[in-house]
C-alpha cells in the first residue's frame, strides 16, 4: 500500500432505526415526477426517472422490492435516522441544502437549512453498505455491494425529493476512487435516480472533513492534527494555527481553517481494507501489532518530509479525530447502552482510556464484540483495524488526549454550499476568554 499523495496544503450511524417512508421506488411504468427548478443546483429542472427494463446496462426494477436484492438479511437492519441531531421540520420558503457522503463503509445523508448559528438539521440518514468490500483484492466493486448501496441511495433519493432540497453536493470517496468500475457505478446511479455523484479527490476530501469539524478545534493550540479513519482510506491533516494570527481567538467562520493547513496525506488504508488484509474477526496481539506496523510504515515518509514530531515538541498541540473508530471507542468507554451522538460528539479521550478500550476489545471474541451496543455485528470485524490505525498515529505523534468529532465531510459540504450562496450565518464566535471591542462584547 502506497500513500496516495502528500501535499503542503491542506461514524458509526447514530439514532433510532430509520422507519421513514422516503424510499423512492422504481416501479415499472412509473410516471416521471417533476421536481422543483434548480433541484440539484445546476440551473435546470431535474427529475427522478424510471428507466425502461428493456434497455441494456440499466438497473431498473432491481430496486422495486428488497427481496429482489441478494444480500444477507443483516444488511436490512443497518439504517439509521440520525435524530440525535437537533432537527427541525420544514418551513415554507426556506432553502434546504443536502450533503451525501458515499464512503467505502457508509452511505450518509444530511439535510439542513441555514440558521443563526450555522445550520439546523432537517433530516439525516445513515446506513452501513460496505461498498468497498473486496475492492482491495479484486480492484472492483462487487454486484452485492453495489446492490446494497443502491438500496440505500433509494432512501436518500426519496428524502431529497420529499424535502424539496434546493441545492446539493453528493460525493463518493475511496471505494469509487480506486475501483475499476467506480465511475461506471456512479453513472448507473445517475441513470437510475438522477443523482449526480462526484468522486472526490483525496485533497478535497481532506479539506472538507477538516472544515466540517473545525469548530471543535482548540484555537489556543499551535499545531492541530485532524485525522479521519475511513473505510478505504485515512486522511491525515496538520494545521499550524500560528498562521492565523489574531483570528485564532475569534473565528470569523470555518473557512479560516483552510489558511492553517500546512500538510496533508491520504493513506490508502482504512478499516475495511486493513481488516480484509489481516483478518478482522479473530485478532490476536500479534495481528494487531502487525496492523499497526503496516500503517506506521505508510506514515513514516510523510513524517520524514514534514518532521511534525520535532515541531510539536514542547508546543500546545490538539488532536481531533473524526471517524467511526473514535466515536466507537468513546461509546464503549462511556458504557453506552445505545450510541448517543449528543454524548460523544466533542468529548475528550485520554490516551490511557483509548488504550484500555483497545485492550478490552482485543481480549474479546468476535461474538463478544458483536454484543457491544456501540459496535454490533456490522462493525465487530472492523473496529480493531480502526484501533490499529489510531494506535499507529498516536505512537508516531504522542499526545495525552484527543477530541472526538461525530461530524466531518457532510458538515463541511453544507458549510461550503451555504457560504457560496451567502447564507452562512455562523457569525463571530467567542473562543476562550471574553473580548470586547468598542465597549461591545463579541460572541
Amino acid at each position: 500500500m502506497k500513500p496516495a499523495n502528500s501535499d503542503p496544503d491542506r461514524s458509526v450511524g447514530s439514532g433510532s432505526p430509520d422507519n421513514s417512508n422516503d424510499d423512492f421506488s422504481l416501479v415499472s411504468g412509473q410516471e416521471e415526477l417533476p421536481l422543483p427548478p434548480n433541484r440539484f443546483g445546476n440551473g435546470g429542472e431535474r427529475r427522478f426517472r424510471q428507466r425502461s427494463p428493456s434497455r441494456p446496462g440499466i438497473l431498473s426494477n432491481r430496486l422495486t422490492t428488497s427481496s429482489r436484492i441478494e444480500r444477507p438479511a443483516e444488511w436490512q437492519r443497518q439504517s439509521f435516522d440520525e435524530r440525535n441531531f437537533s432537527s427541525g421540520s420544514n418551513r415554507p420558503n426556506e432553502q434546504i441544502y443536502g450533503a451525501l457522503d458515499l464512503g467505502t463503509n457508509n452511505c450518509r445523508l444530511l439535510l439542513a437549512r441555514p440558521s443563526r448559528r450555522g445550520f439546523q438539521v432537517v433530516d439525516a440518514f445513515s446506513r452501513i453498505i460496505r461498498l468497498g468490500e473486496g475492492v482491495s483484492q479484486t480492484g472492483r466493486l462487487s454486484d452485492l455491494a453495489m446492490n446494497r448501496t443502491l438500496d440505500a441511495l433509494r432512501v436518500c433519493a426519496g428524502k431529497l425529493h420529499r424535502h424539496h432540497v434546493s441545492r446539493t453536493r453528493l460525493v463518493a470517496t475511496q471505494a469509487c476512487r480506486v475501483a475499476a468500475n467506480g465511475s461506471s457505478f456512479v453513472d448507473k446511479v445517475k441513470n437510475i435516480f438522477d443523482l449526480d455523484i462526484e468522486i472526490l479527490t483525496p485533497k478535497t476530501e481532506a479539506h472538507l472533513a477538516v472544515a466540517g469539524c473545525a469548530t471543535l478545534i482548540d484555537p489556543t493550540a499551535d499545531y492541530v492534527l485532524v485525522f479521519d479513519i475511513g473505510g478505504g482510506s485515512s486522511e491525515i491533516v496538520w494545521l499550524d494555527l500560528t498562521r492565523l494570527g489574531s483570528r485564532r481567538d475569534v473565528w470569523t467562520g470555518r473557512s479560516d481553517v483552510n489558511d492553517a493547513i500546512v500538510a496533508w496525506e491520504s493513506l490508502p488504508v482504512g478499516v475495511v481494507t486493513l481488516a480484509e488484509h489481516f483478518g478482522g474477526r479473530e485478532v490476536t496481539q500479534a495481528t494487531f501489532a502487525a496492523m499497526s506496523k503496516a500503517v506506521t510504515e505508510l506514515l513514516l515518509p510523510f513524517e520524514a518530509k514534514h518532521r511534525f514530531r520535532e515541531l510539536m515538541a514542547g508546543k500546545p498541540v490538539h488532536f481531533l479525530g473524526t471517524s467511526g473508530t473514535v466515536t466507537t471507542i468513546a461509546g464503549v468507554m462511556l458504557g453506552l447502552e445505545r450510541y448517543d451522538r449528543k454524548r460523544v460528539d466533542g468529548i475528550w479521550l485520554n490516551v490511557g482510556d483509548i488504550d484500555d478500550v483497545t485492550s478490552k476489545l482485543l481480549g474479546q471474541s468476535y461474538e463478544e464484540r458483536i454484543s457491544e451496543p456501540c459496535i454490533g455485528r456490522e462493525r465487530a470485524d472492523l473496529v480493531l483495524a480502526g484501533c490499529a490505525i489510531l494506535d499507529a498515529i498516536l505512537k508516531l505523534w504522542p499526545a495525552d488526549r484527543l477530541r472526538v468529532a461525530d461530524r466531518g465531510l457532510r458538515e463541511g459540504i453544507l458549510m461550503q454550499l451555504m457560504m457560496e450562496d451567502g447564507v452562512w450565518r455562523a457569525g463571530r464566535r467567542r473562543r476562550g476568554r471574553s473580548k470586547r471591542s468598542n465597549g461591545a462584547e463579541q460572541s
